[in-house]
């Protein structure tokens, strides 16, 4: 009789363990499902989808400052695109110059005015000279903020009968700004001016 009762109460322990350890185990598989569900919610919400020619692209999303050095020369190389990219039309000038003020203080504005009080545009357009610029490559320090940049670049000045090849060195500082879709980088270019603008020599 006494044993019939041990042996049920040893059951019992033994069914009262098994049901611990498997709530147990339920409970660290349902913590590691839910947080394996996040991560994958998480890393799906870090891709983007782009079409492009009938192709399905995938971008991963990032850190800005992940990226921040490669930003900072694409948004001063087209501030120097739309700058010094001109043709002999006086629509597309203020076109380009409209959109490279978006990117800069007014310390663009200010040598835009300069050159067009000089009669610089207006003598591109007399003279059917079309202008371009490549840049060569940006130095940036970013251990400060505002980032200082140094600019060096290549410019082109095409008449029917002639190329003119000029080297171009402007500096600057660059501060944040939002974003929009005038300044996609959102960033703003501070105290900008021309350290070297001079004519490369003609090969004989």
């Amino acid at each position: 009789m006494f044993t019939q009762f041990k042996n049920i109460d040893t059951a019992f322990q033994h069914i009262k363990r098994f049901s611990f350890f498997l709530i147990i185990a339920c409970i660290c598989l349902s913590g590691f499902a839910i947080y394996k569900g996040f991560s994958l919610a998480n890393s799906a919400q870090q891709r983007v989808y782009i079409l492009a020619n009938g192709k399905v692209l995938e971008a991963v999303s990032g850190e800005r400052k992940d990226n921040i050095a490669v930003e900072l020369r694409d948004h001063i190389k087209m501030f120097h695109h739309y700058f010094f990219t001109l043709d002999p039309d006086e629509k597309v000038i203020q076109s380009n110059i409209s959109s490279a003020l978006n990117l800069a203080d007014e310390s663009a504005k200010r040598t835009y005015d300069n050159l067009k009080e000089k009669g610089y545009f207006n003598n591109l357009i007399s003279a059917n000279i079309s202008q371009e610029i490549m840049v060569d490559s940006t130095s940036l320090d970013l251990a400060e903020y505002p980032y200082r940049f140094r600019c060096y670049a290549t410019q082109k000045l095409i008449r029917a009968t002639s190329t003119v090849t000029r080297k171009l060195i402007t500096a600057g500082t660059l501060r944040n700004v939002s974003r929009s879709d005038n300044n996609p980088h959102g960033f703003l270019i501070q105290r900008w001016e021309t350290l070297d603008n001079h004519d490369e020599p003609i090969n004989p």
